[in-house]
């Protein structure tokens, strides 16, 4: 009896640790290069069968301790915007909410480059046609954006509490989760977003029908963790999350390299398609733009169990 026993235990846990073994995504990359730093030229598409959760984290660069004067001062140098869309609004800003913990604030700009107006709902209220909602985390030592969501098409930013060095950091690399369309630029059509505060949990419907969740778990001065999900999961030739960010060279880039498990890193305009179970996309030589702004990591692809 105690063999047997024995044998189911090392059984179930052998089930165990497989169900527990890290997913493999493909990484695919279709950036390409340019001379304009105000450009997303960076697109690393992530896709993978029937995975239906994952994780984001920001984390400061490796340099981070050495920053005493930030850089985040737009530079349009070799820069042509002028065929790109833009929509007319009304401008607006609008305070959504606020607890002793947060704040968020919803923004309309005078034009944009969609037209697509998504509702977002919060704490009994909704609002339509905002461009940008900011996730404020409210503190003694002042108020710092964590997180920012463009409603319209798709787009996120997320980066951790300062360090006590400085007072803020900048935002630097965007990310999209949901079934990704292209057009113009990449993008994701939200029809709603609903924020929980007690939560911290963003549900979206996208306007395809399918549904997805952003919860962020954890926002300290080492990093934020976000916990992302999508229902149903979505078609295995599609990307479902996609790391957008600019690179013109080591010194003006937002980012500048993948790094893989295995420790590889590879610069971010040179690798075609990796499957990996993780990758992170950051820098490791100061960049005079958007210095201390975050590395991205993606990690920790789940798929829904088997019925």
């Amino acid at each position: 009896m105690k063999r047997a026993a024995l044998a189911v235990l090392v059984c179930l846990a052998g089930v165990a640790a497989d169900a527990l073994a890290a997913v493999a995504v493909d990484f695919v990359n279709a950036s390409k290069p340019t001379r304009c730093a105000e450009e997303d030229n960076v697109y690393v598409k992530v896709l993978g069968a029937g995975i239906t959760a994952f994780r984001i984290g920001a984390e400061h660069p490796p340099y981070i301790a050495t920053v005493e004067k930030d850089s985040t001062a737009p530079d349009f140098s070799h820069c042509d915007m002028s065929q790109d869309p833009s929509f007319p609004s009304a401008p607006r800003t609008v305070k959504l909410y606020e607890d002793p913990r947060i704040r968020l604030m919803g923004h309309t700009f005078a034009g944009f480059w969609r037209a697509d107006a998504a509702d977002f709902h919060v704490a009994g209220r909704t609002e339509r046609g905002l461009h940008l909602v900011q996730l404020i985390r409210r503190r003694v030592e002042g108020d710092v954006e964590i997180l920012v969501v463009y409603p319209a098409d798709g787009y996120w930013r997320v980066k951790p509490l300062p360090p006590p060095s400085l007072a803020d950091t900048a935002y630097g690399s965007s990310f999209l989760f949901g079934p990704i369309e292209e057009s113009t630029r990449p993008y994701v059509a939200i029809r709603s977003i609903a924020f929980e505060p007690a939560t911290m949990t963003f549900s979206l419907v996208f306007r395809n029908g399918a549904r997805g969740t952003l919860r962020v778990n954890a926002a300290t001065p080492a990093h934020t963790t976000l916990a992302l999900a999508i229902k149903p999961a979505v078609a295995a030739n599609r990307p479902f999350a996609a790391l957008r960010s600019m690179f013109v060279t080591k010194q003006q880039a937002d980012v500048a390299s993948a790094v893989w498990p295995d420790g590889r890193a590879m610069p971010i305009l040179d690798f075609g398609r990796m499957e990996a179970t993780r990758a992170r996309f950051g820098r490791v030589v100061e960049s005079r733009h958007n210095l201390s702004a975050p590395d991205l990591l993606f990690e920790e692809f789940s798929r829904a169990p088997a019925r």
